[in-house]
């Protein structure tokens, strides 16, 4: 099962830069980092990055993650994906730009 990731363009090639990442401001000050399924990742995209344009979607395969993935509930009691443990660039099957249009952010065909 494929799972999301939305980093801000600057965290993106920090990341890169580093071969892996504790996450964004929100997951170190949360303890893990926060990952969307397919069916949440538009609606994390529009309340947490809404007038934020220059983003980057990653693609994570839940079975490359192990154990340190755990499904918590979260927005509204939804299961969500949470990774306690750095996430390696290795483990990012894709990145893709993540622009924002007119109504809201613009996500590669087949995601959402």
């Amino acid at each position: 099962m494929l799972i999301f990731k939305i980093f801000r363009r600057a965290e993106w090639d920090a990341f890169c830069s580093a071969g892996e990442t504790q996450g964004a401001p929100v997951d170190l000050a949360d303890g893990f980092i926060h990952f969307s399924t397919a069916g949440q990742v538009s609606v994390t995209a529009a309340k947490h990055f809404a007038q934020e344009s220059d983003l980057v979607l990653l693609a994570c395969d839940t079975g490359a993650l192990g154990d340190a993935l755990r499904w918590e509930p979260s927005r509204g009691g939804a299961l969500f994906p949470h990774l306690y443990r750095p996430l390696r660039r290795s483990e990012v099957l894709w990145d893709k730009s993540l622009p924002l249009g007119a109504t809201g952010h613009i996500f590669p065909e087949g995601v959402i």
